[in-house]
């Protein structure tokens, strides 16, 4: 399992924050918290990369709107 942390934000806490695990079936998930709110954890990737790679791209949406 592997954490990100994005820019602090005014309470000097991660704005948002990318945990990438494994699951049972072998396949990779990433659960991402976002101005406190964890959103469940999200797809069936068939590597780490390609699970980091959905998680970085979720938040980028997520700070788009703001």
């Amino acid at each position: 399992m592997e954490a990100r942390e994005s820019a602090l934000n005014s309470d000097k806490k991660p704005a948002a924050t990318i945990r990438v695990e494994k699951r049972m079936n072998g396949r990779w998930a990433f659960v991402l918290t976002y101005r406190g709110v964890t959103y469940p954890a999200q797809g069936q990737f068939g590597s780490e990369l390609q699970a980091q790679a959905a998680a970085e791209a979720a938040m980028k949406l997520l700070e788009r709107r703001g």
